[in-house]
């Protein structure tokens, strides 16, 4: 066995060679069965990418099939503090399975996050990884625009403070409006926001497009990936070029 600390700063003991991972977050399953498929044996049904993969599926991140997680016999179950139900995560623990809790709210802590998982039940940091950082790695230097960042609609949502999605825009120029709120998904009302130049349209977790959303603004509004936006792993290689497109 060997003792690691996730995000949370839990002590997670992994056996020496880890075979059996149950993911329950579709940036987590994406960034393992990029780099290590045979690994991942479980994910929830949200989980979509890689498209081709192919494994037992646990509903959805707010309601897993817990008991179907127990019979996978998983060597670890990745989580994520925001994602996940700390109630769910405590059940399987008392089951005797370990659970390694992510919790990143910048690009930087994403990327260390990712290495610590991804070393740990791996053994090794991807390339990917590598190049992700790289991407990350040069300060934006441009024009900057004040947004606001719905998540949600009925009742309107957006990106309040600390949020993994509202630092990365931060760093192609789009500086969230809402950033110091004292909430992190402060509810909004369309008629009555912060001066601000654009909207941001994510179309996950609540499906915005061209043809639900824009029309609720009287500022330009832009339909974004929402992976690309709020996912953490192999998608922060694309994030920065295609999310600087799709805003442009």
């Amino acid at each position: 066995m060997k003792s690691a600390y996730d995000d949370l700063r839990n002590v997670v003991e992994l056996p020496g060679e880890v075979g059996r991972v149950v993911s329950i977050v579709p940036s987590l399953t994406e960034s393992i069965a990029v780099t290590h498929p045979a690994e991942i044996v479980g994910a929830t049904d949200w989980c979509t990418h890689p498209a081709d993969l192919d494994v037992v599926r646990l509903r959805g991140t707010k309601n897993p099939d817990l008991d179907r997680i127990r019979e996978l016999a998983p060597d670890v179950v990745v989580a994520n503090a925001e994602e996940n139900r700390a109630a769910d995560l405590d059940a399987l623990r008392t089951s005797g399975i370990a659970v390694w809790v992510t919790a990143p709210t910048t690009v930087p802590e994403s990327l260390d996050s990712l290495r610590r998982l991804l070393s740990a039940i791996i053994g090794s940091e991807p390339q990917w990884l590598h190049d992700a950082r790289e991407v990350w790695s040069t300060p934006y230097a441009g024009m900057r625009r004040r947004a606001v960042i719905p998540i949600w609609r009925r009742p309107w949502m957006a990106l309040g403070r600390d949020t993994f999605a509202g630092d990365l825009l931060s760093r192609i120029g789009i500086d969230n409006v809402l950033g110091e709120s004292s909430e992190r998904y402060p509810r909004i009302d369309p008629d009555a926001l912060p001066d601000h130049d654009v909207v941001v349209l994510p179309d996950e977790p609540y499906p915005f497009s061209p043809g639900d959303g824009p029309e609720a603004f009287t500022k330009p509004a832009h339909c974004v990936s929402g992976r690309h936006l709020t996912w953490y792993g192999p998608s922060l290689v694309e994030a920065r070029d295609l999310l600087s497109e799709q805003l442009a």
